[in-house]
C-alpha cells in the first residue's frame, strides 16, 4: 500500500515534465500563464508540492493532454484515429529520407535538452 503512493506521484511528476518539455514550455513560462512562481512548478514536478485539482486541469489544457494522463489512468499508447497524430504522419511521410533522420535527431536532441533541471 506505501508502495503504490510514491510510484503515483512518480508517475504524475514525471509526466507533468514530459508534457511541459512536448508542450515546448519552460517552467518560468507555465509559472508565469498560471499565475505561479517558478519554483512552485518545479516543486510540482519535483513531487515536492502537491497539485491542486484546479491546476491539474490547467496544466492539462496548457500542454494539451487529458488529466487521466497526467494521473497514470490512461496508458502510453497513442490513438491511431487522432486526427494530430494522422496530420503529423501524412507531413512527415512526405520529407526525404534524409530530412526525416535530421528532424528525428533534433527530435531527440529536443527532448534530451534539459535546460530546467539546473534547478529542479
Amino acid at each position: 500500500m506505501t508502495d503504490q503512493a510514491p510510484d503515483k506521484r512518480t508517475q504524475l511528476t514525471g509526466r507533468l515534465r514530459e508534457a511541459r518539455k512536448l508542450a515546448g514550455l519552460s517552467q518560468g513560462q507555465v509559472a508565469k500563464l498560471l499565475g505561479l512562481h517558478r519554483p512552485s512548478v518545479s516543486e510540482m514536478e519535483a513531487g515536492n508540492r502537491r497539485v491542486s485539482s484546479e491546476e491539474l486541469s490547467q496544466l492539462a489544457g496548457l500542454y494539451d493532454v487529458s488529466v487521466a494522463w497526467l494521473v497514470g489512468e490512461v496508458a502510453d499508447t497513442l490513438d491511431a484515429a487522432d486526427p494530430k497524430l494522422q496530420l503529423a504522419a501524412r507531413e512527415l511521410s512526405k520529407l526525404k529520407p534524409e530530412d526525416l533522420e535530421r528532424l528525428l535527431k533534433l527530435l531527440a536532441a529536443m527532448r534530451d535538452d534539459a535546460p530546467d533541471t539546473k534547478g529542479a
